[in-house]
């Protein structure tokens, strides 16, 4: 009987080895599964269809992308057509959350409730449990209790970008590091006294980047890349709640402060409108602005740009305002994929669930959308991550020359960020930085919770939130130019926000944080 029992399983392993083969042999001669997608693009980070990460991540994965290239300033737009109207939708939309409209739209059907699927998301959950943000992710369900993207996950967020300026030009004046936007206004009004030509605050890509950094220290945060995604809506960390900050003492005292840059041309008046990489580096790299509000893998590629002599720019910590120092609102879970309904349609939906969850949360997949590919642009040994010679002595920084040229490190599809990961990409003083910010007091507060929307309350507050924001960045335009008086005409910009429902979207938001 023995004898028999070992025949029968060696039989039964023999058969079950050559299923196995046979199995891995189809799925290796079956054809890539084809997906489309929606890709935000960033004028300082042009998309290439050929990046190296896009090749290796399509091979591994035996996955076909099709990228519709968007450009970032349209996207928001392009995504809310799309999923209003239901046609011609991609497979997968990058870069996104459900607040705001996102979410009336989801509750309306105009989304797949990913949530019901998380036995087709193995990689997702296990970086969420990994990283333990479980209850992170759970908070993203919208009111029905579903959620209906993948967010990407953060195991440690990070101060990526903030003020930047000639450290050269501090040290030759004998000026000290700046620590708060009066010790900025003093230098830009030093540079523009030496350089009259000059406009020492330039922006980069456009205002959104400067709101996004520098309003958390007037204790608000509005406008198109608004950390509560309503654009005019801020959230007080103290009590909790939401208020109108676009009509609030805190928005007009910080247009003030950017009025007053503008009127005494500290600040680019060319900021309204994008201005490209190429456009913003040479502004620096020529002396004719000598500060902006960028990332630091940035700061090489100016610098090998300018030909003054003892050029250096360096980054420093956020500025305190007079809601103290602070950066943009971060969170582990940030902008991330979504499935429009029609996908849902596919036959093969399982498939295209799987394979988006392999090709960008799985290990293999987040070590390549961060690093590229082992043996070309890395090697690793004992854990250590080495970079190629061709990164190490590029004049645009490691980082850079990443992200640029191979790929590497895009917020629209790294899914999976590990901060001593990310750490290895920049130099000594990146580090020092992150260090001082860290000993900072909540530099970098968590982003706004969502409320708890029905369908039809969260149609209601999209249906305020767009003419609310339009009307908002005209005025704060308006304001900021000197086009409309601050002190004179407050009272009806204010009156008018409050005709269009600002307090009511206000209340909406409120009134469903509990439920």
């Amino acid at each position: 009987m023995k004898k028999l029992l070992a025949l029968v399983l060696t039989v039964a392993m023999i058969l079950t080895c050559t299923s196995f083969a046979a199995t891995a042999e189809t799925a290796a001669g079956t054809e890539p599964i084809k997906i489309s997608l929606y890709y935000s693009d960033n004028a300082t980070l042009p998309f290439q269809e050929d990046w190296l990460v896009v090749k290796a991540i399509e091979e591994k994965f035996n996955v076909d992308f099709t990228f519709e290239v968007i450009p970032i300033a349209d996207y928001a737009t392009k995504v809310s057509l799309a999923l209003n109207t239901g046609t011609n939708t991609p497979d997968v939309i990058l870069y996104q959350t459900t607040k705001g409209e996102n979410g009336s739209l989801a509750l309306n059907g105009a989304l797949v409730p990913v949530s019901d699927y998380t036995d087709w998301t193995p990689n997702f959950n296990a970086r969420v449990e990994e990283f333990g943000l479980t209850d992170a992710v759970n908070a993203l369900a919208l009111g029905d209790g579903k959620r209906y993207y993948l967010p990407s996950l953060t195991d440690i967020p990070f101060y990526d970008g903030g003020l930047i300026l000639r450290e050269d030009y501090l040290t030759a004046k004998g000026l000290s590091a700046p620590k708060t936007f009066d010790d900025l206004y003093a230098i830009l009004k030093a540079y523009k006294a030496d350089y009259p030509d000059s406009y020492p605050l330039t922006i980069l890509a456009g205002p959104r980047v400067l709101y996004r950094m520098t309003m958390p220290s007037w204790g608000i945060s509005l406008g198109k890349n608004g950390a509560s995604g309503t654009n005019t809506l801020s959230w007080d960390y103290a009590t909790q709640t939401y208020f109108p900050g676009a009509i609030s003492d805190q928005y007009k005292a910080y247009v003030t402060f950017l009025a007053k840059l503008y009127a005494e041309g500290l600040l680019d008046p060319e900021m309204a409108d994008p201005i490209d990489g190429d456009m913003w580096s040479q502004k620096l790299a020529t002396g004719a602005s000598m500060a902006t509000y960028a990332y630091y893998d940035q700061i090489g590629g100016v610098t090998a740009a300018s030909e003054i002599e003892g050029f250096k720019l360096n980054m420093y910590p956020a500025l305190e305002g007079p809601a103290g120092a602070h950066h943009q609102p971060k969170s582990s879970t940030g902008s991330g994929i979504m499935f429009p309904i029609a996908t849902a349609n596919r036959a093969d939906f399982e498939q295209v669930v799987r394979t988006v969850d392999a090709a960008f949360f799985s290990e293999e997949a987040a070590k390549i959308w961060c690093l590229g590919v082992e043996g070309v642009t890395y090697t690793e040994k004992d854990g250590q991550i080495s970079y190629s010679d061709e990164l190490v002595n590029s004049p645009d920084g490691v980082y850079k020359t990443l992200q640029v040229k191979y790929g590497c490190g895009s917020d629209v599809t790294q899914m999976v960020w590990y901060n001593a990961r990310e750490m290895t990409k920049y130099d000594a003083n990146y580090a020092a930085i992150n260090a001082a910010v860290r000993e900072m007091d909540d530099v970098i507060q968590p982003i706004p919770p969502s409320p708890k929307f029905d369908d039809l309350t969260a149609e209601d507050a999209g249906l305020l939130q767009t003419p609310l924001y339009d009307a908002w960045e005209t005025w704060n335009d308006a304001f900021l130019t000197g086009k409309k008086s601050i002190d004179a005409d407050w009272d009806t910009y204010v009156a008018e926000m409050k005709s269009k429902g600002i307090e009511e979207f206000c209340a909406l938001y409120n009134d469903n944080m509990s439920k």
